[in-house]
């Protein structure tokens, strides 16, 4: 099976497509730039992309938003046109990178008595749910209330399963598994930086690949952070990469 962008789940709907663009919109969590912005199929020519942010920036505004996001087609590099624009207006410019990896390829895991990865139930919900509030809040508490609401819509949902990592019994991290046919994808993967280098990414992972070791697992990692570095010690397979430029209006 031949693993792309397209098979990353993302929450949001898609309001308007054409030839040039997909416009993802989700009014369920509008403080998410992940799952508000326009993904170009092609680059556009400096005015369609003018065009289209005065579009996504209108649009964005009537719905209280004050940023604007735009995603572009998967393994090439924005034009230099386009970039010296985006550095004039002040945009911030990312790239993710796509990974994949069989789960017998994950390299062996000690187990730890201190280490317990759980998944989430109505019992462990309200600890789960209490680290995430913890990590998000960092982002504003409108972001983390609305991440607690996507949260619970999740725990309902039976494509996803939700994991907590305790750690002497004190919740340490957590993850969403994104559960299709042929893929696990990992997503929202967190430690508590109380609780980071104790190996509690690692067996959250390793959880992962014994519980889905029929599946390919999949995850997006931004390129210019340092995650990506253990997922490549972790023999987890390059697939691509994506740009991204993104704007808050304050």
């Amino acid at each position: 099976m031949q693993i792309t962008f397209e098979n990353i789940y993302i929450h949001s709907h898609v309001v308007v497509e054409n030839n040039l663009y997909k416009h993802f919109h989700f009014p369920e969590m509008l403080s998410r730039y992940d799952s508000n912005y326009i993904e170009f199929k092609t680059f556009p020519k400096l005015d369609e992309f003018k065009r289209a942010e005065g579009y996504l920036r209108d649009y964005h505004l009537r719905n209280g938003q004050k940023h604007v996001k735009f995603k572009f087609p998967v393994d090439e590099k924005i034009p230099v046109d386009l970039v010296h624009y985006l550095n004039q207006e002040e945009y911030d410019i990312g790239f993710l990178e796509l990974y994949a990896i069989q789960p017998n390829q994950f390299p062996e895991v000690k187990d730890s008595p201190d280490i317990e990865v759980q998944i989430v139930t109505e019992h462990n919900l309200k600890a789960f749910l209490a680290l995430q509030y913890q990590q998000d809040i960092v982002f504003g508490s409108n972001f983390a209330n609305q991440k607690i609401e996507l949260n619970k819509r999740i725990f309902e949902d039976p494509n996803f399963m939700q994991l907590v990592a305790l750690y002497k019994g004190t919740p340490a991290g957590v993850v969403d598994e994104i559960i299709s046919k042929d893929t696990a994808e990992i997503d929202n993967l967190g430690v508590d930086e109380t609780f980071q280098k104790k190996g509690i990414g690692s067996r959250i992972q390793k959880f992962v690949m014994d519980t889905f070791e029929d599946k390919t697992v999949i995850l997006v990692a931004d390129g210019q952070d340092t995650p990506k570095e253990m997922y490549k010690r972790q023999n987890y397979q390059y697939l691509g990469y994506q740009y991204y430029t993104q704007k808050v209006d304050e």
